[in-house]
């Protein structure tokens, strides 16, 4: 007990002693339906840096809370093995803490595309099973059925799930086309549909919105 004590209290294992026991307390609140599953999403991905970086790094269509549970579970998984099988033999004195930072930073560089393959593999069972919870679908790539009418209104099915089918509502400068691929970016829970914008346009905006942070984080170093 002495051992395990001391092994969930060292840094950087005690970051995930204090993270894991909420993200437990959560999941216990969300099958009390005392808290909301999508505790993280809003209705467009517009100003949600959150769910922006997590469909940026491929946790586009199942809940937020879900993909950083996955993510928080490996990295914890990465991070004590590191400190059993290396950290806890060395002497590093006040070096714990600057290489502790670094393990945490490595264990969650490498647990990300690991969560996101397997959050990618439960996407088409979060399809099926969580009908009512549409912003999850936000940043999921659709393809166009069908010419919209002359209200804007159209359907699209997700390109990784086909039986999947969604309701588009275009607007006059950014209107959907039979055959498009198109990303969804806001719900309108008003009209039960979404708004979306096509996927080249999407790569290209995503990409310079990250050259925009590159460059100002150059900025304030200089």
């Amino acid at each position: 007990m002495q051992f395990v004590m001391e092994i969930a209290l060292s840094f950087p294992v005690v970051v995930f002693s204090v993270l894991i026991p909420l993200v437990l307390l959560y999941w216990v609140l969300v099958a009390l339906r005392l808290a909301p599953l999508e505790l993280f999403e809003h209705d467009s991905l517009k100003g949600d840096y959150l769910s922006s970086s997590l469909v940026a790094l491929g946790f586009a269509g199942v809940p937020a809370s879900f993909s950083l549970s996955v993510l928080l579970l490996l990295a914890a998984a990465i991070t004590l093995a590191v400190e059993l099988l290396g950290l806890r033999w060395l002497e590093l004195g006040l070096l714990r803490v600057p290489l502790g930072v670094a393990v945490l930073w490595g264990a969650f560089a490498i647990a990300s595309p690991l969560a996101a393959a397997l959050c990618g593999s439960m996407r088409r069972w979060f399809h099926r099973h969580l009908l009512g919870h549409q912003r999850c679908l936000l940043g999921e790539h659709v393809e166009v059925l069908a010419e919209p009418d002359g209200e804007g209104w159209t359907r699209a099915t997700l390109v990784d799930d086909p039986q999947h089918e969604v309701r588009l509502h275009g607007k006059a400068d950014s209107m959907p086309h039979v055959g498009e691929h198109r990303v969804l970016v806001k719900y309108v829970a008003e009209e039960g549909a979404y708004r979306s914008v096509d996927a080249g346009e999407f790569r290209e905006a995503r990409s310079h919105l990250h050259r925009l942070r590159l460059g100002g984080g150059r900025s304030a170093t200089v």
